[in-house]
């Protein structure tokens, strides 16, 4: 198979028995990084973020076929991949049957014991600011503020209207910014 990069000609090489293979082969390597970073800073360790991604790829593999191109490729891999990350975090939260502050601090535990944690550096305190945040609040802030997503698209990934998206990145923000401030 050629290299090629345009999701439509990737589709329809996905979409021919003889070339299936070879283009979902393409189609991962062409957005694996971006959605495994977008996973990861859901699920915060790096086992985590694979396994996720692995049901990711497994649902995409299985759905791929019935795409009907009205949205983009990438937003409907972000979609998938951000349903994996709740639905992930769900079963964390039923398997330890834990609040929502005792899981934030889960996951501030988790980055507090990464190796190269250091809390004076404004990276770390930022991704400990992120896991303060309510759910909602988190996945909205990691799109647009991590992959600069447009709340255009945005709002096709989480099925919810901008204006309600802008207000809850605008939350975040002054949440996020309070927490580097004070802590």
């Amino acid at each position: 198979m050629a290299v090629t990069t345009h999701d439509s000609e990737l589709l329809a090489l996905f979409r021919n028995q003889s070339t299936k293979e070879s283009a979902f082969t393409a189609i991962i390597k062409k957005y694996q990084e971006r959605l495994y970073w977008h996973v990861r800073r859901m699920v915060i360790e790096h086992e985590d973020a694979n396994d996720v991604l692995q049901n990711v790829f497994i649902k995409v593999w299985n759905g791929l076929e019935n795409f009907r191109e009205d949205a983009q490729l990438y937003t409907w891999l972000y979609r998938i991949a951000t349903n994996e990350c709740l639905t992930w975090m769900e079963q964390q939260k039923k398997r330890t049957s834990v609040s929502f502050e005792e899981e934030s601090a889960n996951l501030e535990n988790k980055i507090r014991a990464d190796k190269h944690f250091d809390a004076n550096k404004l990276e770390w305190k930022l991704q400990l600011a992120i896991q303060q945040l309510p759910e909602k609040q988190r996945i909205v802030f990691s799109l647009r503020y991590y992959d600069e997503m447009p709340y255009e698209e945005m709002s096709r990934v989480l099925e919810t209207s901008e204006g309600a998206l802008k207000a809850s990145y605008h939350h975040a923000v002054k949440k996020v910014e309070d927490f580097i401030l004070n802590h």
